[in-house]
């Protein structure tokens, strides 16, 4: 574990190689001073682990095809280094899972991430995943990562739930998987989500979560917490729309009192308060970046007051043109 006067070196650092302009330098080292990156239970273990990690589908993938994997190889390194370990993956993110694994292998930190991959030959639209295939697709998962034991599968958007999980929970009970869970993206897709939670032992859901995308809240959320399993909270920006939607707008003076430097730290502590989020996976395909998404795991979070506060000021600001 490296000291804090150690991290602020290694931010400033890292900042100047890679450009962070001297007002988001300033904030990051503000930030990484308040201490070490937080750490939530997994539910159905008590295993702690890091409260922000990195997600692989978009900025990792289209990095990893343009054969230049300089970038990638800097930013998992910058994660490990500050004490992040959740890489969320999944054979379906392009050349990622097997980019990520040989990058892990180069940097030594094959066994210092937490691992979490996915499964599914079902395929988005639903229809049946034939056994064979989806065992071959975890194998294929395996040799990409590289590692004898993966820490998570889910399985991805729904695919199949009664012919895959029975699957994952086998290789649970072999010791190749240490968890197991399910995933969706998609909406239409929460009340067979839910459906699963109640009736299948799992680990892990992951939902897309965010402070203007709080849909989950109402029921997921709650049933997470109830059954006690572990949330990974994807697109934490809006999927970029938060972004869109803040710019030109400065940062309330009152985010100092949760210790939010930044616009991407303001969002991702609001994500991580809540109590049923066990880590949030943002991407992103530069260290800088990665160092800032960090700072939203350290200090202060918001409590619930601050938290309502956080989504109606977001509420009240104008939804992004579509297109922009």
């Amino acid at each position: 574990m490296v000291t804090r006067r150690e991290w602020l070196g290694i931010a400033a650092g890292v900042g100047a190689t890679l450009g962070a302009t001297p007002r988001l330098l300033s904030a990051l080292q503000a930030t990484l001073a308040q201490g070490q990156l937080l750490q939530k239970a997994i539910p159905s273990s008590g295993e702690r682990i890091p409260v922000i990690g990195l997600g692989s589908s978009a900025t990792f993938s289209q990095v990893a095809r343009t054969e230049d994997v300089t970038a990638l190889r800097e930013v998992l390194k910058t994660m490990a280094d500050r004490g992040g370990r959740v890489f969320d993956t999944a054979p379906s993110y392009g050349s990622s899972e097997e980019v990520a694994g040989r990058l892990a292998n180069e940097l030594g930190l094959q066994e210092k991430l937490f691992w979490a991959t996915k499964l599914n030959v079902a395929g988005r639209g639903g229809g049946n995943a034939d056994p064979a295939a989806a065992r071959a697709q975890v194998e294929a998962s395996f040799a990409r990562i590289k590692k004898p034991k993966i820490d998570l599968i889910q399985v991805h958007n729904m695919g199949d739930p009664a012919t895959q999980l029975p699957i994952l929970q086998e290789l649970k009970k072999q010791g190749r998987v240490r968890y197991v869970g399910i995933t969706t993206t998609f909406p239409q897709q929460y009340a067979q989500l839910v459906e699963v939670m109640r009736n299948e032992p799992l680990d892990f859901i992951g939902v897309d979560y965010a402070v203007d995308n709080r849909d989950v809240e109402e029921t997921i959320l709650p049933l997470a917490q109830q059954r006690k399993i572990g949330v990974l909270a994807y697109a934490p920006f809006g999927r970029t729309s938060l972004f869109r939607r803040t710019a030109g707008t400065p940062l309330p003076d009152w985010a100092k009192e949760f210790d939010a430097a930044t616009w991407a730290q303001f969002f991702l502590k609001f994500v991580v308060s809540h109590p049923a989020i066990t880590a949030a996976t943002p991407a992103t395909s530069q260290a800088k970046n990665m160092i800032d998404n960090l700072g939203g795991g350290i200090g202060k979070l918001p409590d619930a007051a601050t938290r309502k506060r956080m989504a109606d000021f977001i509420d009240a600001l104008p939804a992004p043109a579509a297109g922009r």
